[in-house]
């Protein structure tokens, strides 16, 4: 049985977040996600509240910058009758609601200054107060953040506190962006093909290897969910059983080709051609990882190199892209993950 049903990916750096959740999901510690939109921040948080003892409790998802400020309150921590204009009755806030489970609070640095205040109390002693209560209520909940932000820079900004920061910040998880875990990316159109295949068994699709191979090379600014939406329009868009690349939309592969071109720097007296042959060199080297779906031996083969000659050119350009001002005129993300 897959322990994790809500993740999907077999990258290192995905293994390491498994592995780090199995480790914590038995504590009721805070943990603080963070990363880019649609990585997979809430689906973190219910993988720790279902592998927990907490699995028979709710899990009480609130977006802190879909709420207006002035309502959030109220929201989170209940209110009593008549303490607000409208508060015909008293309500339970979510913090109630979540008594025995989890509360996953997204979109954490969009919380007001007092907010953020009044979330540290609770974080310290596990009581709230009621908007316009005049007494406290003890809480049983593991309280689980993510955000998008970098609160450092926050913080620095004076738009979070450096206090709360702390509180939250117990056990960090790192959501990592697609194009940091491009290997996975065959994976997760497998996944999402299996669950639209399911909705339409009479009229099942299936996408060309070059298809796939284009949707590997794309950047994906939207993350696993942008990759999740776009596959669903064109399986619902799809006119026969094949999904080739003309199956894909305009902007996805415009994107490709415009990454694909050649785009050496040229200095006002000098044309720079070794970039430009680091350039095409990397392109074939993508390819051929991308044909082999990553397999170094068998694209060295495919290349006409030995294998320790390709490894030791996966680092010399992994190396050389980390470095202050590399300037190098492909993605090496791509190539990362198989430099070693």
């Amino acid at each position: 049985m897959n322990e994790f049903p809500f993740l999907t990916g077999n990258h290192p750096v995905m293994m390491r977040i498994q592995a780090l959740i199995k480790k914590v999901t038995a504590t009721d510690a805070t943990v603080l996600i963070m990363g880019e939109s649609g990585t997979g921040k809430e689906l973190v948080a219910r993988a720790l509240h279902a592998l927990s003892p907490r699995a028979d409790g709710p899990f009480i998802p609130v977006n802190c910058g879909a709420i207006p400020a002035e309502l959030l309150e109220s929201e989170m921590f209940g209110h009593e009758r008549g303490a607000f204009t409208g508060a015909i009755a008293a309500r339970a806030g979510m913090f109630q609601l979540a008594r025995g489970g989890t509360i996953f609070l997204d979109e954490v640095a969009e919380m007001s200054p007092v907010l953020q205040v009044k979330l540290l109390r609770v974080l310290q002693d596990h009581i709230i107060r009621p908007v316009g209560a005049d007494r406290t209520i003890k809480v049983d909940v593991r309280i689980v953040a993510a955000t998008n932000k970098d609160l450092r820079q926050e913080i620095k900004r004076n738009t979070f506190r450096e206090d709360l920061f702390y509180r939250l910040d117990v056990i960090p998880i790192i959501m990592p962006s697609l194009r940091e875990r491009r290997s996975d990316v065959p994976l997760l159109i497998e996944h999402f093909l299996e669950k639209q295949n399911r909705k339409r068994p009479d009229s099942p699709v299936q996408f060309t290897d070059d298809a796939i191979g284009l949707l590997w090379e794309y950047d994906w600014p939207g993350n696993v969910r942008e990759l999740e939406n776009l596959l669903e329009r064109v399986i619902v868009l799809s006119e026969g059983p094949l999904l080739g690349v003309e199956s894909l939309p305009g902007n996805t592969r415009e994107f490709i080709s415009g990454k694909r071109r050649p785009k050496p720097n040229f200095a006002e007296s000098t044309l720079d051609l070794t970039s430009a042959v680091e350039w095409y060199e990397t392109r074939l080297i993508e390819e051929a990882l991308d044909r082999t779906k990553g397999n170094k031996q068998a694209a060295a083969n495919l290349l006409g190199l030995k294998r320790t000659t390709l490894v030791a050119k996966l680092s010399r350009y992994v190396h050389r892209a980390s470095q202050p001002g590399a300037d190098l005129l492909v993605d090496l993300n791509t190539l990362g993950g198989f430099a070693s």
